[in-house]
């Protein structure tokens, strides 16, 4: 589990294909990284990856097909910058909320503003998403936890504060640019646990007639 809150900017120095799949080497930059071990979990642009190599200042981590497929990281090229954060603690703050490091989908970047001394950034999500994103709700955006600030359809709305911009990739991101999406996990599993035992059935999904059977609807 991780927060949302990006310990550091890494560079992504090395892609080695494998059999359909690959390996990433990753300079840590600032991570502190004295009490990281082989298995550790780092999130890189918000995709929980598992350490297999260790150097100075630096990892490797395999990546899957499923992940390089539903991932911007299928679409990462050496000399990227990436944000990194160590796997949470017991004993840490959570400053954040909760992530996963579980990708949900891959949305983009339409527009950015400056709005006083912070940006606004608006993007759009798979319109399979969309009903998990809600005003005010948290969303992770390449790792970073952020607050909804307005939903419009499968668009919506973030505020990037200086420190996030200087300290995160979101000060390099342009308009078309692609990014990694996490919903709100309590989101994700309410949907579930609404279908009740619908769950089991192939085409199980929330619908006006479960919302009115279990009560949320008259």
């Amino acid at each position: 589990m991780f927060t949302g809150i990006i310990q550091a900017i890494g560079t992504l120095t090395q892609i080695d294909s494998r059999g359909g799949d690959c390996r990433l080497c990753i300079a840590t930059g600032k991570l502190p990284m004295d009490e990281v071990r082989l298995g550790d979990s780092i999130a890189v642009n918000g995709v929980c990856l598992t350490a297999v190599g260790l150097g100075p200042q630096a990892f490797c981590a395999d990546v899957s097909r499923e992940t390089l497929s539903r991932t911007t990281l299928g679409q990462a090229r050496a000399g990227s910058p990436v944000n990194l954060e160590l796997a949470l603690l017991p004993t840490m703050r959570l400053g954040g909320h909760l992530v996963s490091g579980h990708v949900d989908g891959i949305g983009r970047v339409l527009n950015r503003r400056d709005d006083g001394r912070s940006w606004r950034f608006e993007l759009e999500a798979p319109a399979a998403l969309a009903r998990y994103i809600a005003e005010k709700g948290s969303i992770c955006i390449d790792g970073v936890s952020l607050t909804v600030n307005a939903v419009q359809g499968a668009r919506f709305g973030v505020n990037i504060v200086p420190h996030t911009l200087a300290e995160t990739t979101f000060g390099k991101l342009q308009p078309g640019d692609a990014v990694n999406l996490e919903v709100d996990l309590l989101a994700r599993y309410l949907e579930r646990l609404l279908q009740g035992d619908a769950a089991a059935e192939p085409a199980g999904g929330v619908s006006l007639e479960l919302l009115k059977h279990t009560g949320f609807l008259s």
